[in-house]
């Protein structure tokens, strides 16, 4: 059985993913998928923010976000995984 730690770092994982994901295709604000948007929007900013405020955009691609995906992956495989062992 995994720590509750590391599975919440997992769940933000894949909200981190799924923001990717939504980031490739034309959202609309009164949508569906548009409250989605919005809702992985707030979810995820407050960890993405931070890194986009020190790491410039390359071109099209927002590296700082890539960063914080690496970081909540390392933190939850490496630190919160060796938690439950």
């Amino acid at each position: 059985m995994h720590h509750p730690l590391y599975t919440l770092g997992v769940i933000y994982l894949l909200i981190l993913v799924l923001r990717a994901v939504l980031s490739w295709f034309p959202v609309h604000s009164g949508s569906p998928l548009g409250t989605v948007n919005h809702w992985l929007r707030v979810v995820t900013e407050p960890v993405v923010a931070p890194f986009r405020r020190v790491i410039p955009p390359l071109g099209m691609f927002d590296v700082s976000y890539m960063v914080a995906l690496l970081v909540v992956w390392v933190l939850t495989n490496y630190v919160l995984y060796r938690v439950t062992i």
